[in-house]
């Protein structure tokens, strides 16, 4: 952990310097730094693409998943755009709804993934591209370049392909190709985005009065006192749903990690600490974005971790293609049941809501909500599998104070994917399986009840 001067911590952070985390390849994922200067020199090519489809489409849908969709979701939200949807789930319910309402000539496919082999996601233009006729203009993608996606995209002739930064990871990529290009489709100006963007570039630079900086240090410092709950202001837009990745992903490693709570929690605990969200104009949310990836850096250094791997999301993929593959079996109900989880949980514990079920039931998961609350814990609560994108490296890689309640419901009529060997419900449960296994082989307290026995 470092004890760096305010100083020589922000010098050592702008020379790249890897050492300040732990010396390993810190250096190579960046790009974020300077990534907004970039996007400016690019805001004109993105406008004209996004001018190119007006009158054409009446509905963009972004296929992607953790980094390449949060970002764009609380875009939409903040600025209350009805033109673009987000879809990041594999419910064959809400597939299918989606599909219903939407017209295949009247819509544009954003299909963004960094690596380009997200299984989700490809799963998704594995189903539009068929609903959709093939219709090569309707498709465009942003994904990193010599990605399977971009050589895909290119075959089949997609409307555009959008290169990412190689250099940042998919968690700081809001301010990059994956954030802005959406945010373009949207019809955000992106000079008067970006003007802000710079000024907090240019603040993360000072010794004194550097905003980064300075929420970076209060989370470190937090962390050292035990007080590891980072608990986020609410505010419009679901800002907390981005910055939860971003914190969980980054910080939640080797056995150590802040705990990020996005909502009204109670503000007091001894394990908690509070800071706000500054987005009081939509245009703010820019460098909003930069302060949070800045601070995130820093708090990484004073808790001594690499705060741009995750180590841990590949267990739960690789769980969920063994699955598939018919390589391990469901896993059975061993375990504690809810009331014997909930008996014994008492602070510092945290209590975290998995919920692999149709994004349209969310509302009905608040009387467990509640129930879990009146522990006297923090309560966090996801939707699978974006979560597993989100805060499952915090679950599996961070402080063994979680307790885990896994919720599933009916997946209804199978959904087919065209091309593959299961549809969106199989693959819905296999994540839901994958987590669970992968948590209890790590000893989590977990335990899975199903949405229809929620009271």
């Amino acid at each position: 952990m470092t004890s760096l001067a305010p100083a020589e911590l922000v010098e050592r952070l702008w020379a790249r310097d890897a050492t300040l985390w732990t010396g390993r390849d810190e250096n190579r994922w960046l790009g974020w730094l300077d990534e907004p200067l970039r996007m400016r020199q690019r805001a004109a090519e993105l406008e004209e693409f996004a001018a190119g489809t007006v009158g054409q489409f009446d509905s963009v849908v972004l296929l992607g998943m953790g980094g390449s969709s949060l970002a764009p979701e609380v875009l939409r939200r903040t600025f209350e755009s009805d033109h673009l949807q987000v879809l990041d789930t594999t419910h064959p319910s809400a597939v299918r709804r989606a599909a219903e309402s939407l017209d295949p000539a009247r819509t544009l496919f954003l299909v963004s993934s960094k690596s380009g082999t997200t299984l989700e996601t490809r799963c998704h233009l594995d189903f539009f591209w068929d609903w959709a006729g093939g219709r090569a203009e309707a498709f465009a993608a942003i994904t990193d370049p010599g990605s399977e996606l971009e050589s895909l995209a290119r075959k089949r002739g997609f409307r555009a392909v959008f290169a990412g930064e190689p250099t940042i990871g998919g968690r700081y990529s809001a301010l990059s190709a994956f954030g802005l290009v959406p945010a373009a489709l949207m019809g955000i100006d992106l000079d008067r985005f970006l003007l802000r963007v710079d000024e907090m570039v240019e603040a993360c630079r000072l010794d004194q009065g550097n905003p980064g900086l300075e929420l970076g240090e209060r989370m470190g410092e937090a962390w050292k006192d035990g007080r590891d709950k980072i608990q986020i202001s609410p505010v419009t837009g679901g800002f907390g749903l981005w910055v939860e990745q971003l914190i969980a992903e980054s910080t939640g490693k080797q056995g150590k990690g802040l705990v990020p709570v996005p909502g009204d929690e109670p503000a007091d605990g001894a394990d908690r600490h509070n800071e706000e969200a500054r987005v009081t104009d939509p245009y703010e949310l820019g460098q909003e974005f930069y302060r949070w990836e800045f601070a995130t850096a820093v708090a990484g250094a004073l808790v001594g971790i690499n705060p741009f791997d995750q180590p841990n999301v590949q267990e739960a993929k690789d769980r969920t293609n063994k699955v598939l593959a018919g390589e391990e079996p469901s896993p059975d109900d061993e375990g504690p049941s809810l009331d014997e989880l909930l008996d014994v949980a008492s602070p510092p514990d945290y209590l975290c809501i998995q919920a692999f079920i149709d994004p349209a039931r969310e509302p009905a998961l608040k009387a467990l909500i509640d129930r879990a609350a009146a522990t006297g814990c923090v309560v966090t609560h996801g939707l699978g599998p974006r979560y597993l994108h989100s805060t499952g490296q915090l679950h599996k890689g961070g402080p063994p104070e979680g307790r885990f309640i896994q919720v599933v419901d009916e997946t209804g009529d199978e959904l087919a994917i065209p091309g593959r060997p299961f549809g969106f419900g199989k693959l819905i449960t296999a994540q839901a399986d994958g987590d669970l296994t992968s948590l209890r082989e790590r000893g989590r307290p977990i335990v899975r009840i199903r949405l229809e026995d929620v009271a």
